[in-house]
């Protein structure tokens, strides 16, 4: 018997000097309309670095004036893109703003050509960070890639990258800074602590409650639970909608209270009378009572660290959490009560929240809160973006500094005086419609270490390192900020032995994990206790570096 088998068009090949360009784009039609100026100026300028390197980049798919921009938004049109792809092509992901990895991951998955990723060095939108996270999602999914990063595309860094990829199919960078944790010893006591956490972590089991899995298609940011499981973990899926129905239910007084008690401590909320533009009194009150909901929901299923999705669902219902991330991820913090005002719960400690349900980072924060608490360290902690980074402008630090910038997450007691020093504004319109304040501060001067939990070849692996927050002039600050998102907290912070390259190069995620210690030594003993129960739990670890006086590990 005949069957009628489905036609299949055949793509069409490109010419030996001709390179295929995609671009990823944001799932909200807003910020995609918005942020297209950057990425077309963006493409213009990588265009150019090709033809001069004597090849000619084709775009593989074209601009949309009905849409606004000309970006790959959502996963249904990846894959349409690329099934019109040839599949053994030359290709780049350009970007210069915040992506969404699942709208080329299947793509990119299905490619035998060698693939390059391209972000701008900018601030101004995420694409540094967008790229980031593309770059740990075909980690974890095993597809080979390069990457390649530049101010304008002119540089020798950028140029001899480029032509050599061109040339051979893939692009090396050096990453000697990372050393094996097999090759390192560590001090006794703090490899005995950090074997003791692990195994009490084994035994005594902890929940990670999820808002919904897979935020902003970050794949990176979802461990499978086969791996978590190993290490102790389990995840509590936990839907936003009843994140939505619990915050109705907190009581008017119950939500003042909360405002009133940050204002108490100084907190400055930046408000205006239009909720289109301006951060209103009734998104404050809103989100005072998603926080009271959040931790009610979180001390039902005995959570040990919690994760809110918000960017696609609560988007349209209620204003942004970052607010309640922030709050959640601070030891001092508004008091709440069980539904029957028996208990105060969580009381004197933080419920570590992990922003954008990032798993990666929630199992680090567990682990963070767990070493510090042992060692009488901080025991706050954040995820940030590795937004960008530049030199200082005024003089008043000669190393490269790096803006670690988040939509909120970050604790008070990161910020140079602490609740007094923090604000709340509202949240850009292009990515939060309903607003909503943020948490806003700069964080303090202080020794941190910072670490990544990421999946690669099947294996969960962290990475960590140690780093300086430095204090700069206001002026500075500001321009940084202006550069970037000035609703968001700021960290100025200084990587020991390692480089710009060396930290793009090898970082597999758009976020970065820290947390303070009291002093350089101090935070080298929390770095030490940490990598040890990680490798405890089977994780591979890696320490990236140097200590702060530039002595190897």
């Amino acid at each position: 018997m005949d069957y009628a088998l489905p036609e299949l068009k055949r793509p069409d090949r490109v010419k030996k000097n001709q390179v295929l360009m995609v671009a990823s784009g944001d799932l909200r039609p807003a910020a995609n309309r918005t942020c297209w100026a950057a990425q077309h100026d963006m493409e213009q300028k990588l265009a150019q670095a090709i033809a001069d390197a004597g090849y000619e980049l084709v775009r593989a798919h074209p601009y949309c004036p009905d849409a606004g921009h000309g970006f790959i938004s959502s996963q249904k049109q990846g894959m349409e893109v690329f099934a019109q792809l040839d599949p053994k092509a030359p290709l780049i992901v350009a970007e210069a703003v915040w992506q969404y990895s699942h709208h080329v991951l299947s793509g990119l998955v299905s490619h035998r050509g060698p693939i390059l990723t391209v972000a701008n060095w900018s601030g101004q939108w995420p694409g540094l960070v967008g790229m980031l996270n593309l770059n740990g999602s075909l980690t974890k999914a095993d597809v080979k890639y390069s990457t390649l990063w530049s101010e304008d595309f002119t540089d020798e860094f950028f140029t001899e990258g480029l032509r050599r990829w061109l040339r051979k199919g893939e692009l090396r960078h050096r990453t000697d800074h990372v050393i094996d944790w097999n090759d390192v010893e560590p001090p006794r006591a703090e490899r005995k602590l950090g074997k003791a956490l692990a195994a009490q972590l084994l035994q005594e089991k902890a929940i990670l409650g999820v808002f919904d899995e897979g935020c902003m298609g970050m794949y990176n940011a979802i461990i499978p639970d086969d791996l978590l499981h190993a290490t102790g973990v389990y995840k509590e899926r936990l839907s936003q909608s009843a994140l939505y129905y619990e915050t109705t239910q907190v009581r008017d007084d119950e939500a003042t209270a909360v405002r009133r008690w940050m204002e108490s401590r100084g907190m400055r909320f930046v408000t205006g009378p239009h909720a289109e533009t301006d951060l209103t009194d009734d998104q404050i009150h809103l989100q005072c009572k998603m926080y009271i909901a959040t931790l009610r929901i979180a001390d039902d299923f005995g959570c040990h660290a919690i994760g809110i999705q918000y960017q696609q669902g609560l988007k349209d219902l209620l204003p942004a959490s970052d607010l309640v991330e922030g709050t959640l991820n601070n030891a001092d913090r508004p008091p709440v009560t069980s539904r029957d005002g028996q208990r105060i719960l969580y009381a004197g400690q933080p419920l570590p929240h992990f922003n954008e349900v990032d798993e990666c980072a929630g199992l680090d924060a567990l682990m963070t809160f767990r070493v510090h608490s042992a060692l009488g360290q901080p025991v706050e902690n954040t995820l940030h973006d590795i937004r960008w980074g530049d030199h200082d402008r005024s003089g008043t630090v000669n190393d490269y500094v790096w803006v670690f910038l988040i939509s909120g997450a970050a604790p008070p007691a990161h910020f140079t005086g602490g609740w007094s020093g923090a604000s709340s504004e509202r949240q850009p319109a292009m990515y939060f419609r309903l607003g909503g304040g943020t948490l806003k501060g700069v964080s303090h001067p202080g020794e941190i270490v910072w670490s990544r939990v990421y999946v690669a070849r099947g294996r969960l692996r962290m990475d960590l390192g140690r780093a300086r927050v430095v204090e700069l002039p206001a002026e500075e600050t500001e321009r940084r900020w202006q550069s970037t998102t000035p609703q968001w907290p700021i960290m100025h912070a200084v990587t020991y032995g390692v480089s710009r390259d060396q930290m793009m190069a090898r970082h597999k995620s758009n976020h970065i994990h820290v947390a303070y210690a009291n002093s350089a030594e101090e935070a080298d003993q929390a770095l030490w206790a940490k990598a040890s129960m990680a490798a405890a739990l089977g994780l591979d670890v890696a320490l990236c570096g140097t200590k702060a006086d530039g002595e190897a590990w």
